[in-house]
This record gives C-alpha cells, sequence and structure tokens, in this order.
C-alpha cells in the first residue's frame, strides 16, 4: 500500500502539540514492517531548521489555484526514518512567526489542502490512502472527491480523516465555498459544507472521507455525546458506521529510562534503584525537601480549565496534607499561573511551580516523581500518562477518553492495575483517590504497579497494525 500522509505539523521538523507526535511517529512505525510505502506531506514553515532544509531536494514548482488567486507552489522532500517527508513552500502563507493563531488561517490551510491535492500526481507515488489530520486538512477529501468525479488519477484514492480534537473546525465564511476554496455552490446547497449558516471545514472532512478514526476508543464513544462534541454529535451519529477509536501511541525509543539521558541515573523495570537517583536530583533541582520517603506528585500539563487545573486548585492545601511534595511544569491562563506561584510562595520546600515548558525537565521529572496527575475534564488520548507510566510513574487520572484507555485502576486490588482512577469530575473524588495513591506508596505493593506499568506496550506498533487493517479494509 502507497499511504500518504497529510499535516500541519510533525516531530522532529516543528511541533505546538500532540499532533506533531503522532504524526512524526506513526509514519515510521508503518514503514518499520517494510511492506508499505509511506509518506508524509506538511508545510514548509520558516520554523524548520537549517538542519533539515539542508538535507532537502528541490522537486519542482507549479502554481495552486485558489478560487480567483494563483499562487506559487514549491515542493522539497527529504528521507527520514524509511519515510519520504514532503513539504509544500510558500513563502506568503508559511513564512510566519507561529504556525497557527494568524488572521488567515483559513486562507492558508485551504492553500495547502489544495496544494496535497493537485501535488499527487507529481509524488514518487500517486497514494492508495491519503490521511489527513485535524481541520487544517479538512479540505483534502473534499478536494479528492470533488477531482475524482472528472480526473480518472483520483478515481481510485481513498481517504482518511482523524480527529484530534473535536473542538477546533475550521469555521469559514459562508462566500468561502467559491471565493476561497473555488468549489461548485453545490457543495453548500448540499449541506455538505455548512453548518449554522456557516462553512465547517471538520464537517465537509467527516462526510467526504471514506473512514474517520479518532484517537482512543473511548473518545470515539465519548463523541456521540453532545458534551464532548462540540455541536457536532448530529454529523458524528450520521457517519458512524466508518468510524473507529485508534489509541495513540509513545515513541518508545526516546522514551526509554534506560537511556534517557535527562535523567540522572538509568533504570529499568527489573531494577528501580536508579529511580531514587532521579528523585533525589530532582528534588534538588527544584529546591524541594530532600525527603526519600515522601512521595512527588506531578503534573505536566496545558494550566488550564479543561486540563482539570480547576480541580487541583479546589484542593490544592487538602493534596498537600496528604502527604506529598506538589511539582507542577507548565504554561497556560494567566489565574493558574498565578495560583501556582503563589502556592509554591508558601510552602517552601514542598511545592515547585515551573511556569514554563522543557522537554528535559519534563523528562527528569517523569524519571523522578512517584506519583503522576492527570484530572482532565476531557482527554481525547493523552500521552503523558503513557509517558509517566514507561518511567515509572503511577498516574492518577479521570475516567475520560484515552485515559480511560491506558491506564487500568488498582483501587479495589487487580492485580492488573496500572494507576489510579476517579470517574466524576469531582474535586472531592480526586483528593480521596490522591489519598488512596499515597496509601499505596508506603506499602510494598506500589512497587507491583510501577512494574506493571512500564511494562505496558505503548509502542506504536501496535497502533499502527490497527491502521493497516484500516487501509485494507478501504483498499479491498
Amino acid at each position: 500500500m502507497n499511504i500518504l500522509f497529510a499535516t500541519s505539523e510533525a516531530a522532529p521538523f516543528c511541533k505546538t502539540g500532540g499532533l506533531a507526535d503522532v504524526c512524526g511517529s506513526l509514519p515510521p512505525a508503518l514503514a518499520a514492517s517494510g511492506e508499505d510505502r509511506i509518506a508524509v506531506i506538511m508545510p514548509l514553515y520558516t520554523q524548520i531548521k537549517m538542519e533539515w532544509r539542508q538535507k532537502m531536494t528541490f522537486r519542482k514548482y507549479t502554481f495552486v489555484d485558489l478560487a480567483w488567486r494563483h499562487q506559487y507552489c514549491g515542493l522539497f522532500s527529504l528521507e527520514y526514518q524509511g519515510v519520504t517527508w514532503y513539504f509544500v513552500d510558500n513563502e506568503q502563507y508559511f513564512r510566519r512567526d507561529r504556525l497557527y493563531g494568524e488572521g488567515d488561517d483559513g486562507e492558508r490551510f485551504a492553500f495547502f489542502s489544495k496544494a496535497v491535492a493537485d501535488l499527487l500526481p507529481d509524488l514518487d507515488d500517486m497514494p492508495d490512502v491519503v490521511h489527513c489530520n485535524d481541520w487544517q486538512t479538512a479540505a483534502v477529501p473534499v478536494y479528492l472527491k470533488d477531482y475524482a468525479v472528472r480526473l480518472d488519477a483520483y478515481k481510485k484514492v481513498r481517504s482518511v480523516f482523524t480527529i484530534h480534537n473535536i473542538e477546533y473546525q475550521g469555521w469559514l465564511n459562508p462566500d468561502a465555498v467559491t471565493d476561497l476554496l473555488g468549489l461548485d455552490r453545490g457543495w453548500w446547497d448540499s449541506g455538505a459544507l455548512r453548518m449554522g449558516g456557516a462553512v465547517n471545514m471538520l464537517k465537509a472532512a467527516l462526510l467526504a472521507s471514506d473512514a474517520v478514526t479518532t484517537v482512543s476508543p473511548t473518545y470515539a464513544s465519548q463523541l456521540h455525546d453532545s458534551y464532548y462534541a462540540h455541536g457536532m454529535d448530529g454529523i458524528i451519529a450520521a457517519i458512524s458506521d466508518k468510524m473507529s477509536g485508534v489509541l495513540n501511541g509513545i515513541d518508545v525509543v526516546s522514551f526509554d529510562p534506560r537511556t534517557d539521558q535527562a535523567l540522572a541515573a538509568h533504570y529499568e523495570a527489573d531494577d528501580l534503584a536508579g529511580k531514587a537517583v532521579c528523585k533525589a536530583a530532582l528534588q534538588e533541582q527544584l529546591g524541594l525537601a530532600r525527603e526519600a520517603d515522601t512521595p512527588v506528585l506531578a503534573i505536566v500539563s496545558r494550566l488550564v480549565g479543561h486540563k482539570g487545573m480547576d480541580l487541583v486548585c479546589q484542593v490544592a492545601d487538602g493534596i498537600l496534607a496528604s502527604g506529598v511534595q506538589l511539582v507542577v511544569l507548565g504554561m497556560g491562563d494567566a489565574g493558574y499561573e498565578d495560583f501556582f506561584r503563589t502556592l509554591e510562595s508558601h510552602n517552601t520546600g514542598r511545592v515547585a511551580a515551573c511556569i514554563t515548558y522543557s522537554d528535559e525537565l519534563a523528562r527528569r521529572i517523569y524519571g523522578g516523581a512517584d506519583l503522576f496527575l492527570m484530572p482532565s475534564k476531557s482527554e481525547p488520548c493523552g500521552l503523558s500518562q503513557m509517558i509517566a507510566m514507561r518511567y515509572g510513574t503511577v498516574p492518577i487520572v479521570r475516567q475520560t477518553g484515552g485515559l480511560n484507555d491506558s491506564v487500568r485502576s488498582c483501587q479495589v486490588g487487580q492485580d492488573d492495575g496500572t494507576g489510579f482512577v476517579f470517574a466524576r469530575y469531582d474535586a472531592g473524588d480526586m483528593l480521596a483517590v490522591i489519598r488512596q495513591a499515597v496509601a499505596l506508596y508506603h506499602t510494598a505493593d506500589f512497587g507491583a504497579v510501577q512494574r506493571r506499568g512500564m511494562r505496558e506496550d505503548f509502542s506504536w506498533k501496535r497502533s499502527a497494525e490497527a491502521y493497516r487493517r484500516i487501509y485494507a479494509n478501504l483498499l479491498g
């Protein structure tokens, strides 16, 4: 099979969030089998470093017609981890200070989507499947359907669309159908693009794609609920026969406590001695009391409401009273940032508030902490809980999305438990479970939970096999 991923970001080239981790890890995992031809296409942003640009080969230039616009489009490529990476060049759209958040994002990613569709015959292989990701590539399945009516080369191409977070939908003005996307008015009149009097690109992609996936089985189920679907529950119901949930993985080579160079010492499931060294080093670095027997409870997260920070703030004193040291790493809403700074100032040696983001420090926290808190209101998949388990740090999570699919509760004595789970979005329930985790920490059974989590298979190999089955089904 020839599979082309279309994405607005991918690690290690550029990253703002989990989308980049997925699109940087899943294609190499698929390519590792040697059975398939895998490629990725993405914008050539200013943020892509010279070390990568120097390895690129210029392939061609053309012009992309976007309604009345006639825009230059360059195509570059490089080979990395068994994958061909294509980069779409247009400085007007991608020479920016940031990847997203510009006033013309709708036009920028309409151009990228049109470029992807137009360039397919110019790639090394005409793809069998184009796998699109989030609203920035939502127009690609629409263009593929539109082209297939008129162009023989596109008739056999199938599309997959993955929802990474349904909150982001790509809203455009009604006149964008003809004035920006350059599509026939029938796409609007049929309702395929229309939602609430505007163009909704996510809706269009869900209807036009041949298969739809999201990033965990539980999140796929939750999207039928209006609470989680953000107005899309009716569309989700209409496409339920072609939708499935596939749990994301993590890069188990990069995230490995046996080799991670950010750690003060290395360790593994059969020998956790190095984890104690990592804990002592973390306490010293962050100004926490050097207490080997006091559990370190960590949060590595964006400090925003839907990540459950309001619950943490409500019972912060109770959390500290349970006998833990608290480490918080992240940035977000100013109110939460100020709260954790103040909490640190009132609890010297007990709280470390790191209002920043550092991959190296995050790794040291995963390695040195004992417990990891993710009380999310919603969490399509989540990667941090998997990374925490990989490093022997026991997660405490709310029963939602991918958290529910990746953490097995050990509260009621299950012999396969890997963490602690609470169901209701309630600060009191969260605090009760934190106390249970602290109690287990002081027993010999805690090590068994750590080791089970470290031995879980969160590699992309499992996810790649699930996607390979989806592609194969589409192609018969």
